[in-house]
C-alpha cells in the first residue's frame, strides 16, 4: 500500500494532521532549495522525535575514507559525501520554562504544512498544548531566495491562546551536526570562530580534508504589537551561537520572529572576507525585509514556471506530480555554475553522496535543454570536459593507456569515488551516456561549437577506452566486452551486455565521424586536438575494426537481442507470476537470488532502443518491449519513465499512463518505501520526458522538430513549452486537436504526425 496523505492539489503539497511516523518522509517531500543550497523540512523548534536533520551547500563535500572488507586494487580511496552543513534555521522556544517540542506536547491539532511550488515557499502551522497546559498557535514560513542564493528567510509567529505566558525565543546557529551515513564517524567540520553581535551571529567553519571554508550566518528580530523587542546575547557554546528574545505575552498576543540566514562559501569568495560578505547579505535582506523578499521570490519562480510549466487538465494527481518533479529539478540546479551538477537526491538527503552520476547526461540534459537556454546545457557538458584529465587518470589506475578515459560512476571533482566493485568498475556504460549527451546537445540546439572547442577531446578519450576494453574472441570471430554490469544492476559481471556493446560501437563510429567533420570545418581546432592527443590514423583504423566487428548476443528463437550472453539460461518466470510477498525483491531476496533471477531493475536493452530509436523499427521495439517488460520490476527510479515513453510510441496509452503516474508520483506516493532518505531528483527529469517525448511524441529528426501527440483518456488536455534553438514553442494537446504557438520573430517549420506544419510568430496554428 502506497502512502496517500499528500492532498491532491495542482500547485501545492499539503499535509494535514500531525503523525510522528510521517515526519521523516515529509522532511524529504517538503524540502526546499535554490540551486546553491537546500534543506530538508526540519522543524525550526526543537524536536525530540525521529528526524533526519539536513541542510546542504552545493559543491561542499567530504572524502569519507572507503570502508570495505576486502580491498581490491583500483578501489577509490574515498566515497565523497555531501555534508550536512551547520544548521541556521533553529529556534528554541520556551513557554513558562517549558520547551516547545511537538514530540512531547499533550495535544497537537490543526497541524498542516504546505509547499507552494508556484511561489517557492514552505509554510507550517499548528496548535499545541504543552505539558504545562499552555496552548499556543504557531505559523512558520520560510524560503530560500532565488535572487540572493546565499540567503534564506524565516518568519516564525507564536500566539498564546489560553493564558498569559513568559515566552523565550532563542534563534541560533549550530555547527555541531553530523551526517547520518558516515563510514567511520569522522568529524567532518572544524569550527574555528563564533561571533555574536547583538541579534546577529556568525560561525566560521571549514570541512576536514577538503578544507571548504564557510560562514554560516543569521540575523534575528522579534516584535509584539508592532514594537521591536531587544535581543539579548546568549552564551556561546562550543558549536552554538545565537541570541534571545524574552517577552511576557498576554493571552491572545502574538510574537513574530524574523530570521535571515544562510551560507557564504570559499568556493565563491575569499576566505578572509566570508563574514564581511555575510554582513553585506544581511544588510540587503534587512533593507528589503521579509515581505519584499517573498514578493521577489514569487516573481523569480513565476519566471521559472513561465518556461518550464506543464499543465494537465482533468487529472489533479497527475498535475501535482509533474509540477512537483519540475519544481524539485529547478530547486536543485539552475545552471548558474558549471562547477556544479545534479545529484540523484539533490538537496533532500545524503544517499548517493550528492554526487554526479550518468543520470545527468541520460535523463537531465533533455529537460534543461528544452526548458532553459542552451547555456545551461552547455554548462553540464563543460563540467565533463573540465574533468577529462581526471577521467584519463581514472582509466590509468585500472590499467588503460594512451589517454583512454573512463568517466567516474560517481564523482564530485572528476575522481571516481564509488567503491562497490560491480558498479564502479563494471558499469562502464556511463562513458557512452556522456558521448551521447554531446550528440544530443548538437542535435537539439544546432550548436556545433562545443565539439571542436571541447567535445572532440572527450570523445577521443572515450573511444580509446572502448577500443582497449573490448577484446577479440577467436571463437566468435568478433570483438566482445566481458565482465560488465549494464543499467540493469540486477545482473553483475556478465559478458556482452547488449546495451554496453552497442554504446561502444556507436561511440567509436560517432567519434570517427566528428574527427572528419572537425578536420574539414575547423582545421585550427583539429590540429590543436591532434597535437594534444597524439592521435594517428593507425589508431583510428583499429578503433573502426573493433566497432565494425562488435558482437551482439541474439536469439533466433525469440527474434530479439539478448540482454547478455546468459540471459536465456535463467528460469524465465514473469513478474506477474511472482508472489506479492516477494516484492520488492531488493528488500526481500538475497543478492545471490536476485543475480540468478531474470528480473530487471530498470530498462537495459530498452534503454538502448530509447537512445537510438532511429536505428530500429517500431516492430523491433514492440518485440523487445513485449519480451523484456514482463521481467522488469522497476525497482530503479529511472525505469518507469522510459517504459512510459516507449509504451506511448507503441500506441499503448493506458500502459504509458500507468508508467507515467508511477514516475511522476514515485516520491509523493512513496512507491519504493524509501522517501524518508530523500527524493529521486534525476528521475524527475524522466517524468518530464514521459509527457514531452512520450505523450507529446517530441523528437528531432533530420534537423526538424517533430511531434506525434497523443493524450491519455484520463486527461482533457495538456500543454508544455520547449525552447528549440532559441524559439519558444508552446504545444497544447486536447482530445480534439493539437495547437501550437510560436514566440519569436521568424516562422519555423516543424513536422506533426509526419506532415509539415509552418508556425507563424504569435499565431495559433492547429495541426
Amino acid at each position: 500500500m502506497n502512502q496517500d496523505y499528500i492532498k491532491p492539489n495542482p500547485w501545492s503539497l499539503i499535509e494535514e494532521g500531525f503523525d510522528k511516523e510521517r515526519v521523516k518522509s515529509s522532511e524529504s517531500l517538503f524540502s526546499i532549495g535554490n540551486g546553491a543550497m537546500g534543506q530538508r523540512a526540519n522543524f525550526e523548534e526543537h524536536y525530540s522525535g525521529e528526524t533526519f536533520q539536513g541542510s546542504y551547500i552545493a559543491g561542499v563535500y567530504y572524502p569519507d575514507k572507503t570502508r570495505v572488507g576486502w580491498w581490491k586494487n583500483g578501489y577509490p580511496e574515498y566515497f565523497a559525501k555531501v555534508l550536512n552543513a551547520p544548521n541556521w534555521i533553529a529556534v528554541n522556544v520556551h513557554i513558562n520554562g517549558q520547551t516547545l517540542d511537538l514530540n512531547s506536547c499533550k495535544k497537537v491539532v490543526g497541524f498542516s504544512r504546505e509547499l507552494n511550488m508556484k511561489e517557492g515557499w514552505y509554510k507550517r502551522s499548528f496548535m499545541a498544548t504543552l505539558p504545562n497546559d499552555v496552548e499556543v498557535q504557531v505559523n512558520a514560513t520560510r524560503f530560500l531566495s532565488l535572487d540572493l542564493d546565499e540567503l534564506g528567510a524565516i518568519k516564525y509567529e507564536l500566539q498564546v491562546l489560553n493564558s498569559d505566558a513568559e515566552v523565550k525565543m532563542t534563534p541560533y546557529l549550530d555547527s555541531g551536526i553530523t551526517n547520518e551515513d558516515s563510514n567511520w564517524d569522522d568529524k567532518f567540520w572544524n569550527t574555528t570562530k563564533r561571533t555574536s553581535i547583538g541579534n546577529r551571529a556568525f560561525i566560521e567553519a571549514h570541512t576536514m580534508k577538503t578544507n571548504f571554508a564557510t560562514c554560516t550566518f543569521m540575523d534575528a528580530s522579534a516584535e509584539v504589537n508592532g514594537k521591536n523587542i531587544k535581543a539579548k546575547e546568549v552564551e556561546n557554546t562550543e558549536f552554538k551561537v545565537g541570541c534571545e528574545f524574552q517577552y511576557s505575552l498576554k493571552k491572545g498576543e502574538t510574537i513574530s520572529l524574523t530570521k535571515f540566514g544562510g551560507y557564504i562559501v570559499s568556493r565563491n569568495h575569499k576566505v578572509a572576507e566570508l563574514t564581511d560578505v555575510a554582513i553585506n547579505i544581511l544588510d540587503k535582506a534587512l533593507e528589503l525585509g521579509f515581505d519584499r523578499l517573498l514578493e521577489k521570490q514569487k516573481d523569480a519562480w513565476a519566471s521559472v514556471w513561465e518556461m518550464s510549466d506543464i499543465t494537465i487538465e482533468g487529472d489533479v494527481k497527475a498535475q501535482q506530480g509533474i509540477r512537483f518533479n519540475i519544481f524539485q529539478l529547478n530547486q536543485t540546479y539552475l545552471g548558474k555554475d558549471s562547477r556544479l551538477n545534479i545529484g540523484p537526491k539533490g538537496f533532500t538527503g545524503e544517499k548517493y553522496g550528492g554526487s554526479t552520476y550518468w543520470d545527468t547526461e541520460a535523463y537531465c540534459l533533455p529537460f534543461y535543454m528544452a526548458t532553459k537556454n542552451q547555456k545551461v546545457a552547455w554548462s553540464l557538458l563543460e563540467y565533463r570536459y573540465n574533468h577529462l584529465e581526471k577521467a584519463i587518470e581514472n582509466a590509468r589506475k585500472l590499467g588503460f593507456t594512451n589517454g583512454a578515459a573512463l568517466y567516474p560512476m560517481v564523482t564530485m571533482n572528476g575522481e571516481e569515488c564509488h567503491n562497490e566493485w560491480e558498479i564502479t568498475f563494471e558499469e562502464i556504460h556511463r562513458n557512452g551516456a556522456i558521448a551521447f549527451a554531446i550528440f544530443n546537445y548538437y542535435r537539439f540546439t544546432g550548436d556545433y561549437s562545443y565539439i571542436p572547442e571541447m567535445g572532440l577531446e572527450v570523445l577521443i578519450g572515450i573511444a580509446r577506452f572502448w577500443h582497449q576494453r573490448a577484446n577479440y574472441s577467436a571463437k566468435k570471430k568478433k570483438y566482445v566486452i566481458l565482465g560488465v554490469t549494464g543499467p540493469n544492476e540486477y545482473e553483475n559481471n556478465v559478458n556482452n551486455n547488449w546495451y554496453t556493446n552497442y554504446l561502444a560501437k556507436w561511440c567509436i563510429k560517432y567519434t570517427l565521424e566528428q574527427l572528419q567533420k572537425v578536420k574539414d570545418g575547423y582545421p585550427v581546432d583539429y590540429d590543436r586536438i591532434i597535437a594534444h592527443t597524439k592521435l594517428t590514423s593507425d589508431e583510428t583504423e583499429l578503433w573502426d575494426e573493433v566497432a565494425t566487428n562488435m558482437f551482439f548476443p541474439y536469439s533466433k528463437k525469440h527474434e530479439i537481442f539478448l540482454q547478455q550472453d546468459g540471459f536465456l539460461d535463467k528460469e524465465l518466470i514473469k513478474v506477474d507470476d511472482l508472489d506479492k510477498s516477494d516484492r520488492p525483491i531488493n528488500q526481500k531476496w538475497s543478492w545471490d537470488r536476485i543475480l540468478r533471477s531474470p528480473y530487471i531493475k530498470q530498462a537495459d536493452i530498452l534503454q538502448g532502443f530509447y537512445l537510438f530509436e532511429d536505428n530500429f523499427s517500431k516492430e523491433e521495439l514492440e518485440k523487445h518491449f513485449d519480451f523484456y517488460e514482463p521481467f522488469t520490476v522497476h525497482e530503479s527510479s529511472l525505469s518507469p519513465c522510459l517504459h512510459s515513453i516507449q509504451a506511448a510510441k507503441l500506441g499503448r496509452m493506458e500502459q504509458a499512463y500507468k508508467f507515467y503516474l508511477r514516475t511522476s508520483r514515485l516520491d509523493l506516493d512513496d512507491y519504493n518505501k524509501e522517501v524518508e532518505e530523500g527524493l529521486h531528483i534525476t528521475s524527475m527529469a524522466g517524468t518530464w520526458m514521459s509527457i514531452v517525448e512520450g505523450f507529446g511524441g517530441m523528437r528531432v529528426l533530420d534537423d526538424k522538430l517533430c511531434f506525434n501527440p497523443q493524450i491519455p483518456k484520463q486527461w482533457k488536455s495538456y500543454s508544455f513549452k520547449v525552447n528549440f534553438r532559441n524559439r519558444i514553442i508552446k504545444v497544447n494537446v486536447s482530445e480534439k486537436e493539437t495547437a501550437f504557438e510560436l514566440n519569436g520573430h521568424e516562422e519555423v517549420s516543424i513536422r506533426v504526425n509526419g506532415e509539415r506544419v509552418v508556425l507563424i510568430p504569435n499565431q495559433k496554428v492547429v495541426a
